[in-house]
């Protein structure tokens, strides 16, 4: 598949499922001095989670763009260190406002990467936060083993799209992908830093809102945000180790090699400083198209963002 057919079929799975399919929002988020740029997925209905405002539907799909450089959500010195970070990332995702909740979030992730795509059941792990007993319980009635169910603490395992606003306890899809692309260490294992077990898709059981003084409320209805990064689900079904080897960066890193005058032949992609490049330079594209102006000081915006 490649990655638009890959693109295609989240949004058709879920809008065949009751979810408006929304677009996209800028990456300079409107009326929220609390992000720099858009983060996740959620960032465009977070009025729709605190009650705030609201929408004629209920359920929603998206693909939308995110840069993670700067903030609390911040992978701009780990981009090209490991398979799998970037600036910019497009962040698959599907939302119920007060509508489905844990049970139906699980099966519906579960059955799209089990049963539609066909990934294999025997290498998928799965997290949980540390206090989540039905989420533990959901996951042993879809049949995951009991010893590949991790429980992890608020590092991990608890999302926030920033230090205030909507928040809660998530569960995360993970996937193994072999020792060969491990650390090695005889104590790897899910939570490593490594490229092993991969980070498919975080499910976020919305409960909560924090406020500036780092306090709990409860939101009036019990949502759900998830995210799966496009990148990172494409290399695994295009059946690459790192997300630089797939469709998405292919022709990034051969325009650098035209420019550069260079020829990396298949050991491009893990050349570090290639790999920064093509990262960077997707990122200020998609900034520049939504409005930002270069700066190493402020974010620049356009008037008509």
């Amino acid at each position: 598949m490649t990655s638009h057919e890959i693109r295609k079929a989240f949004l058709s799975y879920f809008e065949e499922r009751g979810h408006r399919v929304v677009r996209s929002s800028s990456l300079v988020p409107k009326n929220d001095p609390t992000l720099l740029f858009t983060n996740a997925g959620m960032v465009q209905f977070k009025g729709v989670f605190l009650a705030e405002e609201t929408r004629d539907y209920r359920r929603a799909v998206s693909s939308q763009k995110c840069v993670r450089a700067g903030g609390k959500h911040n992978d701009l010195e780990i981009v090209g260190k490991t398979a799998r970070h970037h600036t910019f990332f497009e962040m698959l995702g599907n939302f119920s406002f007060g509508d489905y909740f844990k049970e139906e979030a699980i099966e519906m992730g579960w059955d799209l990467l089990i049963h539609q795509w066909g990934l294999p059941e025997e290498k998928m792990w799965i997290t949980i936060y540390l206090e989540d007993d039905e989420a533990f319980d959901l996951w042993r009635r879809i049949g995951i083993p009991a010893d590949r169910i991790v429980r992890m603490g608020k590092k991990d395992n608890f999302w926030a799209m920033g230090e205030t606003g909507p928040c809660g306890p998530c569960s995360e899809i993970v996937i193994d992908q072999g020792e060969e692309v491990g650390c090695g260490r005889a104590d790897c294992r899910v939570g490593c830093d490594c490229d092993r077990f991969l980070e498919l898709w975080n499910l976020v059981f919305m409960q909560f809102n924090r406020d500036a003084g780092g306090k709990l409320y409860p939101l009036a209805k019990p949502c759900i945000d998830t995210g799966m990064g496009l990148e990172r689900i494409s290399a695994i079904l295009q059946g690459v180790k790192t997300n630089f080897e797939t469709d998405l960066f292919k022709p990034i890193f051969e325009e650098i090699e035209d420019i550069s005058r260079l020829s990396y032949g298949k050991d491009r992609q893990s050349d570090m400083s290639m790999r920064v490049i093509a990262d960077h330079s997707r990122a200020a594209t998609f900034l520049i198209n939504d409005g930002v102006l270069p700066s190493n000081e402020v974010r620049w915006c356009t008037p008509f963002q």
